[in-house]
């Protein structure tokens, strides 16, 4: 059995190092601990109202489900257009803790090392990122168009008795473009 010696620089070192391991640990569970009270399935639906007053029924759903090292958020919108056209489309984001408290960014991508990364607004695709306020999960996208105008998408998920509020707003150069509110019933 070989004897260690302790100097007082290797203690502090390995003090550090077991400070940094935890706190890495710490972060990767959080996600999973903070998003606990909103996992599960909504269902709702709601109309959804333009900024030039046009009303547009929709159905809607999302799923939010914890991860080892963070969640997801999945939700799908069914339109239904005057002319009787259905039109569906379905989304989903995987949210990572980042090294703010209660701020999480969305895994789009992977780069050439295998990490999950984030979009480039400037090259057209969206900014995402997520965050847990209290009782209140928002998720924000960010999009940057060709002439350097902006869409900012806000999605606020509240937790309710027997589901979600569902705010969103749609904010085009400062001007609300649409907004909708709804009650999520969980399933």
């Amino acid at each position: 059995m070989r004897a260690e010696i302790l100097t007082p620089a290797g203690s502090a070192l390995r003090w550090i190092v077991g400070l940094v391991v935890t706190a890495i640990l710490f972060a990767a569970t959080a996600g999973a601990n903070e998003i606990e009270p909103f996992v599960g399935s909504y269902v709702g639906s709601a109309e959804l109202r333009d900024a030039d007053g046009t009303v547009t029924p929709r159905d809607m759903s999302v799923d939010i489900a914890a991860l080892d090292d963070g969640f997801t958020v999945s939700w799908t919108t069914t339109t239904y257009k005057t002319d009787g056209r259905v039109k569906e489309q379905a989304y989903s984001l995987a949210f990572l803790p980042s090294a703010r408290e209660g701020v999480f960014s969305a895994a789009m991508k992977r780069n050439v090392f295998g990490h999950a990364v984030q979009l480039d607004p400037m090259k057209g695709e969206p900014f995402v990122w997520g965050r847990i306020d209290g009782e209140t999960l928002t998720v924000y996208s960010l999009f940057i168009d060709d002439d350097g105008g902006y869409e900012l998408q806000q999605y606020d998920r509240t937790l309710a008795d027997g589901g979600l509020n569902l705010s969103f707003t749609r904010i085009r150069n400062g001007e609300e473009a649409r907004s909708v509110e709804t009650f999520l019933r969980a399933e």
